[in-house]
């Protein structure tokens, strides 16, 4: 049957000879048995070299003999070398794609002008076509279960990207951005072709394995980002609470071809690099030429459309970078991004908020007492005043999605290449900007207050002679706090927290400061001292209530802040009801003082001495019982418990306010 290549007949008899044969392993040792075996032995090995010799004929892999067609003796052959050693298998195969593809070698040798890669779609076309033909010419000589068209394709992917990457070699000089893209993406279009018509069974060391479903994915990060503007939603506006789609299988062809373009994106890298300068150049001149935002409500502390510009295309490269690479390109990427996320910081944000002037108010005590509405001592505009909130609204912006930007990048790279992925430095630098910008605003509302502090403290407060309304330098302090904060709460409406913060340090600077001009009000009079205790009462209130000042909506204000406003005034209020207690006896006054100040410094003690008028004789004597009377703490441990009992606790504080205002209304 062999001789006559009855290879039908031979592969249903030699498969149950050796079936048979399988039964008598274990007799091997009787001769009869084992000549019978050696001679199945010689018959297989007869029948692959005439099988092989078979294939050579009708498939020459050299001369000029153009291949055979199919043939019912050569498709039983294969039945026969699914029994045989799998090597001959594996040999015809070898063999026939070799053969298939020489074609395709000769048309695309490296010096012909269809190999560049401006004509790259021809490659895929001609393998498509030889597809189809041999489907139509030899799919049923080969068994279904050989797989031989995805093999012909993963070979062709195979010598496809061993020629490009030597081309691209050669010719290195020669790639620009846009033919490499074109290329990249032509070549994964045609990866994605082939996931969707094999199944990638052939891709391990050509073992077969039957695919019933695809394999569960080891990717924790995989997601299915069909479109970039579905990843771009989901970067804004964060996937927490977004349903999770199924995720989808890896593409098992994905990069068989296309990673030979992977030494050479360092051009689509330094593309990215001048196309991102170019952006960063144009969100400045647009800046310039625009201006700053309107001084409305509606777009006064709106986000800059630039930055919104900027993440979109960040989003775009990261999307298309990960599709090429998410090895050591993507590390060069996020350089870059880091790169222009400082400069925008930088020229768009830090670059264009108001600069304010080296001195501090110009205004006269004279021009001050008299001042009425539309007071100069402001320094920024209404427009600045939306400029710094706009700048300040963007930084945020800016942070919350760099932060989102650095966890994307991290999803994209390759797993071991994550913990060089850190942006925290860019973070860092936009919440520079938020400070930055919440400092020019406390420092404008705080000069503005300044020349009326100034003017509290040159006035002659032994003349006094009646408590009347609040003081000309009061009203001037509340008519600024109520023409900037409507303004600063409403651009920063959608930054809450950042407001909060504008209202803390302006209180921790103003206050301070009002205590230190208290100081300079030398001497005081029983009259002058009640006049100065209605005023600070006075612009406590309106510090109590500065978050929600002028606002149709009355919100309470946050704790902190109000702590921070109750702890600094109602010191206010004790220094000057110190002032105003008798300083006979001497005891008496010096125990009242260190009940009410709980301050231990002979410097503040002082100061309430030349606050009263006290001469030079009267204060040393005076200063000396201070410093007698002085509760001596004990060392060690117990100081701390010892210092934290000279602070008045809530209750006693509560007290005291209330004993003051009580005192101010009789004194109304």
């Amino acid at each position: 049957m062999t001789r006559r290549r009855q290879y039908g007949e031979v592969a249903n008899l030699l498969q149950g000879v050796m079936n048979v044969l399988e039964h008598f392993h274990k007799y091997m040792g009787i001769p009869q048995i084992r000549q019978l075996s050696e001679r199945v032995k010689a018959a297989q090995t007869e029948l692959g070299q005439q099988i092989l010799a078979d294939f050579e004929e009708a498939f020459p892999s050299q001369g000029s003999k153009r291949p055979g067609g199919p043939s019912n003796v050569l498709r039983d052959a294969c039945l026969i070398a699914n029994i045989l050693d799998p090597r001959i298998k594996q040999e015809i195969i070898k063999k026939f794609i070799k053969q298939h593809l020489s074609e395709y070698l000769v048309l695309f040798q490296e010096n012909q002008d269809v190999a560049w890669l401006d004509k790259i779609d021809r490659r895929y076309a001609w393998i498509k076509r030889q597809l189809v033909d041999y489907e139509e010419k030899f799919g049923r000589m080969f068994p279904r279960e050989w797989y031989m068209t995805e093999r012909i394709a993963v070979e062709f992917c195979h010598v496809t990207r061993t020629e490009l990457a030597k081309i691209m070699r050669t010719r290195a000089k020669e790639i620009e951005v846009k033919l490499l893209l074109f290329a990249i993406q032509r070549t994964t279009n045609f990866e994605g072709f082939l996931a969707k018509r094999f199944s990638g069974c052939t891709l391990t060391d050509g073992a077969l394995k039957k695919l019933e479903s695809p394999p569960p994915s080891t990717n924790p990060f995989l997601e299915d980002e069909s479109t970039p503007e579905m990843e771009e939603l989901a970067m804004e506006k964060g996937d927490s609470d977004q349903p999770k789609k199924p995720k989808a299988p890896d593409n098992p062809f994905h990069g068989i071809v296309s990673k030979c373009f992977e030494p050479h994106l360092y051009v689509y890298i330094e593309s990215q690099d001048k196309n991102l300068g170019e952006l960063i150049d144009r969100f400045v001149a647009d800046f310039k030429a625009q201006g700053p935002p309107k001084p409305n409500t509606d777009e006064g502390g709106a986000v800059l459309p630039s930055c919104a510009d900027l993440f979109v295309y960040y989003k775009k490269c990261m999307v298309q970078c990960s599709q090429l690479s998410t090895g050591e390109p993507m590390i060069a990427l996020t350089t870059i991004f880091q790169k222009y996320l400082r400069e925008y910081a930088w020229k768009i944000l830090s670059g264009n908020l108001p600069k304010t002037t080296s001195s501090s108010g110009g205004l006269t005590i004279s021009s001050l007492l008299k001042e009425k509405e539309g007071s100069e001592a402001a320094k920024f505009t209404l427009e600045e005043l939306c400029l710094i909130c706009s700048i300040l609204s963007t930084a945020e912006y800016c942070l919350a999605t760099t932060q989102q930007l650095e966890e994307k990048l991290k999803e994209k790279v390759d797993v071991s290449l994550t913990e060089r992925i850190n942006l925290t430095g860019e973070m860092d630098t936009f919440s520079t900007v938020i400070s930055n910008s919440i400092q020019l605003l406390v420092q404008d509302l705080d000069a503005a207050c300044d020349p009326a502090l100034t003017a509290m403290s040159k006035m002659q407060w032994q003349n006094v002679e009646h408590v009347g309304d609040q003081s000309p330098y009061v009203t001037s302090v509340i008519l600024h706090i109520k023409q900037n904060v409507p303004i600063i709460r409403d651009n920063l409406a959608s930054t809450r927290k950042y407001f909060t913060q504008f209202c803390i340090k302006f209180a921790n600077s103003f206050i301070p400061k009002f205590i230190t001009h208290l100081f300079k009000c030398k001497p005081i009079s029983m009259v002058g001292a009640e006049q100065l205790l209605l005023d600070t009462h006075s612009l406590k209130m309106v510090l109590l209530d500065l978050p929600s000042i002028g606002s149709q909506v009355v919100r309470k204000a946050p704790a902190s802040y109000t702590k921070i406003v109750v702890k600094g005034m109602t010191r206010a209020e004790m220094i000057l009801k110190v002032v105003m207690a008798p300083h006979e006896p001497s005891v008496v006054f010096v125990d009242n003082y260190i009940k009410l100040l709980t301050d231990c410094s002979t410097e503040t003690f002082q100061k309430i001495l030349d606050m009263k008028g006290l001469k030079r004789s009267e204060q040393s004597s005076m200063l000396e019982l201070f410093r007698q009377r002085l509760p001596t703490p004990p060392a060690g441990p117990e100081a701390a418990s010892s210092l934290s009992l000279l602070a008045p606790t809530p209750e006693q504080e509560s007290s005291r306010i209330r004993k003051l205002e009580k005192l101010i209304k009789k004194r109304l």
